[in-house]
């Protein structure tokens, strides 16, 4: 995994010049698309425009199917936790809320829909006509990594516009202090916060 800017910098730009957009590349890096911005940027000698961000490393847990199931499990268990029996559809962000949602999807025995994030300059995303629909639905999304919530917010508003009832976002590592977004509850597994 690289750890050092300099290392960073040369790994998103050869991510870039394979053809990744800004979202894909920190869908793939577990960086805010803010930091993939910086680092594809000109310069990134002064600090004062670098952002705030830390990078995450979980393909431990990525490689093995029954440790996505595990972690599902436990993404169900807070889900029941915070709405009980309530929740007709999983939506999971792409890329990586996806084998999340799935999981989550299977413990709960209810629908599974897929959000494609785009980049941040764009309005909405679009979400998959050929998985659970969400209008009329009681629904929880799942990512992987909050960084900055640009994607997770545009994902929130793009489903209340096809007529989501939203009770609850979930991520495997939320990087911020939030516990709530867009108004709808935010439950981290794990909070990794810059001190």
């Amino acid at each position: 995994m690289a750890l050092s800017v300099d290392e960073l910098r040369s790994t998103v730009a050869g991510m870039r010049k394979a053809g990744l957009s800004t979202v894909q590349i920190s869908d793939e890096m577990s960086l805010s698309q803010d930091t993939v911005g910086w680092l594809l940027s000109s310069s990134t000698e002064g600090t004062s425009d670098r952002p705030t961000d830390m990078r995450i490393g979980w393909r431990t847990i990525g490689v093995r199917p029954t440790r996505i199931a595990a972690i599902g499990h436990i993404f169900a268990d807070v889900a029941i936790e915070e709405c009980g029996d309530d929740i007709d559809t999983v939506v999971g962000i792409s890329l990586n809320g996806i084998l999340f949602a799935q999981e989550i999807a299977a413990q709960l025995n209810c629908e599974v829909s897929i959000y494609r994030s785009l980049n941040q300059e764009e309005k909405k995303g679009a979400l998959s006509n050929k998985y659970g629909n969400v209008n009329g639905k009681t629904v929880m999304v799942v990512d992987d990594v909050l960084s900055t919530g640009h994607t997770m917010t545009q994902c929130i508003e793009h489903l209340k516009e096809n007529g989501a009832n939203l009770v609850l976002c979930a991520v495997l590592l939320n990087k911020t202090t939030l516990n709530e977004i867009a108004d709808v509850p935010l439950r981290g597994l794990i909070r990794a916060v810059m001190v």
